[in-house]
């Protein structure tokens, strides 16, 4: 294209040099500069017509130069937003070859891509007119026209992009579908090889092994004695009963989901699953299904208070009654979909504990260590999970495992705290469930069994555990935050 002020001088001098037209001006012969610009001098007649037809003709090129000059910056425009939308289909491409390459050479296959080479190529012989034409008029139309093929490539690129987004959503959910396939196949593997070559049975309380490696599918036993309306409460079998007896008992809340009031106790499983030869009790303080049974003693929190309570189940009596400093009560900090579960009793290998938080927490799971005959703390844990988001947690050989909910059909045991190390866990063992909701979940050294109260119905799971000639769990990844330290505390008397 040539420069503007040779292109203004040739708007100027045209209507003076047209044939047929008076020869009005008279040139001389010029000469050209080292930078090849040429200098020449041009003299006009002395009339003051023609001036005024050249000031308007003047007029009217400056102002078709200004609109030219808005079209190519609407083009610059046009260009760097169609470079824009090449980046980022570029980067979803990208994204979408480190999921699957063979998917990417497959999705530029589509007609829409020829229509955008088609679009752009269109647009590149239209700059290329613009650039050779010397000549003002049909200029505008020509833009028009390149503004046309840019906004349908545009278009055509936003096309691709939603059609690349919607495919890569599609192939994300493709691959979460094969790999939840998968894990239950290894799921499913790994229970027929342990029936085929069974590790050898832990015997009752016995820590010799590396942690918690699975769960059983559940097994119903029934549903509570008191009625499908009873959703929430607690059950299990006392943790170290005496060698004479093996005691099972049962507590479910009131239809409210909150006050503890029944318990019935049996002394055998036969008698449990026959509902027969049992002891039912009235006591009437308890606050939800945080209970627990340990050397023939039920643990409880206080209704509508931070205390710990602890009932003789000889003679159904309250022994104790002791407040827990710091601990939150009231529905303040309870598990997901479980309320009023403030105090979270349990008991393992290692002796009697209790599950809470404070304020001081911010809400994350603290875990105490209890003196089974005073309710004294002797030692306390802080973790990193907000107990709000928990679904639920238990102890096993000193070892805190937490659950979270992963559908109305499956909870997902995802975290353990060591209080023998101070070590924090990531683990993936499913627990499958019959109801959504699990409102009291109590472990039983002596069997290795789970005490789960599923929504009015009585389950057990078998637990399994890495063997020690197994490679022990992972360690807590690099990156994490330190493990909680433990806080010892002096014990006092009342």
């Amino acid at each position: 294209m040539q420069p503007i002020p040779t292109l203004l001088t040739t708007l100027l001098l045209l209507p003076l040099v047209l044939p047929g037209q008076p020869q009005l001006i008279r040139g001389v012969p010029g000469s050209m500069d080292e930078d090849g610009i040429c200098h020449c001098v041009v003299y006009l007649p002395n009339n003051a017509i023609y001036l005024q037809q050249l000031e308007k003709l003047q007029s009217t090129a400056q102002e078709l130069m200004d609109k030219y000059e808005q079209e190519l910056s609407r083009v610059s425009e046009y260009a760097s937003a169609i470079e824009d939308q090449e980046n980022q289909i570029l980067e979803m491409n990208s994204a979408l070859k480190s999921r699957d390459p063979t998917f990417l050479a497959s999705s530029y296959d589509f007609p829409a891509f020829d229509l955008l080479r088609l679009e752009l190529e269109g647009a590149q012989e239209l700059v290329a007119q613009l650039k050779t034409k010397g000549r003002v008029s049909g200029v505008r139309d020509l833009l028009h026209e390149l503004q046309s093929q840019v906004a349908n490539a545009s278009l055509t690129l936003k096309l691709l992009a939603d059609s690349d987004k919607h495919s890569f959503r599609a192939l994300r959910q493709e691959v979460d579908v094969l790999e939840s396939r998968l894990h239950e196949c290894e799921r499913e593997k790994e229970q027929e090889e342990t029936s085929i070559h069974p590790d050898p049975p832990l015997s009752p309380g016995s820590c010799a092994h590396g942690g918690l490696q699975k769960v059983s599918r559940p097994l119903v036993v029934q549903l509570n004695w008191r009625g499908f309306s009873y959703k929430a409460g607690a059950w299990g079998r006392d943790s170290a009963p005496s060698p004479a007896s093996s005691l099972y008992w049962v507590a479910p809340l009131r239809a409210d989901g909150r006050y503890f009031d029944y318990y019935r106790l049996h002394k055998s499983y036969d008698d449990l699953v026959l509902l027969k030869n049992y002891e039912q009790w009235k006591m009437g303080y308890g606050d939800g299904s945080g209970n627990t049974v340990y050397k023939n003693f039920m643990y409880f929190n206080y209704y509508g208070t931070d205390e710990m309570a602890k009932v003789d189940l000889s003679s159904n009596s309250l022994v104790l009654r002791r407040p827990l400093p710091g601990a939150t009560y009231n529905n303040r900090f309870s598990y997901a979909g479980v309320p009023w579960k403030d105090l979270d009793f349990a008991s393992d290998e290692k002796g009697l504990w209790v599950l809470y938080a404070t304020e001081e927490s911010k809400g994350n799971l603290v875990v105490s260590l209890l003196n089974a005959s005073t309710l004294e703390v002797e030692k306390t844990w802080r973790t990193s999970q907000y107990k709000p988001a928990l679904s639920g947690a238990f102890m096993a050989c000193g070892v805190l495992y937490a659950l979270r909910s992963l559908s109305t059909r499956q909870e997902e045991i995802f975290y353990a705290f060591d209080t023998t190390t101070g070590q924090e866990l990531q683990l993936s063992i499913l627990l499958d469930k019959m109801l959504e909701t699990l409102q009291g979940i109590n472990y039983c050294p002596l069997d290795h069994k789970l005490y789960v109260y599923n929504d009015g119905y009585l389950v057990n799971y078998d637990l399994s555990f890495v063997t020690l000639k197994s490679r022990p769990l992972a360690k807590r990844p690099s990156g994490t935050p330190a493990p909680p330290k433990a806080v010892k505390r002096k014990a006092s008397r009342t």
